[in-house]
């Protein structure tokens, strides 16, 4: 009797060990193959024009922008000139106490390269990403705006893109074409912060359905 006991738990502990890590090998999949559509995506692009450029937010250094805000705020500033958008919008709010927001210092550094301040909207609230997109949808609304183009580095695109399109807008992805992120050392950490928050955001997904 003792012996079948014994058998029994052990049986069981071979399942719960078997299934920690078919579950740890699943989790393991998921992330490697989600950071690989992440990396893929980077170089998607459209061509097509559309009413405006939402720049995302970026940390801000008094009233200059970060390396990575100023590359963002340089590709709008392109896609403006050539035409792409006729006009900009830029996110992000404040930090902390004493900064200007990210919008205004994105503003000012357009204004002082060539862009028409009456092309200008900003959005001065937002802190992530979504934010910074729903906040925009108003912010284009109340401009007339349908069309958009989300700005942002590479491996940020996909997901803007999936929240933008979780949001119902009418977007189309426009990375970069330079980054402050050009080491592995500097894109690595990036492209985990990416995957975990896009993973993140898939689950949130399922649960809310």
């Amino acid at each position: 009797m003792e012996s079948k006991s014994r058998i029994r738990k052990i049986k069981r502990r071979h399942w719960l060990v078997i299934s920690i890590a078919s579950l740890v090998l699943i989790g393991l999949i998921w992330t490697i193959t989600t950071a690989l559509l992440i990396w893929a995506y980077s170089d998607e692009e459209s061509p097509r024009q559309s009413d405006a450029a939402i720049i995302l937010g970026a940390a801000v250094e008094g009233d200059n922008p970060s390396p990575v805000f100023r590359e963002r705020i340089k590709h709008g500033i392109i896609l403006y000139r050539q035409g792409t958008v006729s006009h900009l919008i830029f996110t992000g709010g404040t930090g902390s106490a004493g900064e200007r927001a990210e919008a205004e210092v994105g503003r000012d550094y357009a204004v002082a390269h060539g862009v028409d301040p009456a092309d200008i909207q900003l959005e001065l609230e937002s802190r992530i990403t979504e934010e910074n997109l729903v906040n925009s949808i108003r912010v284009g609304e109340q401009a007339g705006f349908r069309t958009y183009m989300i700005v942002s580095d590479p491996l940020h695109m996909k997901r803007a893109m999936k929240l933008a399109s979780g949001l119902g807008m009418d977007a189309v992805p426009s990375p970069t074409q330079t980054t402050a992120y050009q080491t592995w050392r500097s894109q690595f950490p990036f492209l985990a912060r990416e995957t975990i928050l896009y993973m993140g955001y898939m689950v949130k997904g399922w649960i809310d359905k």
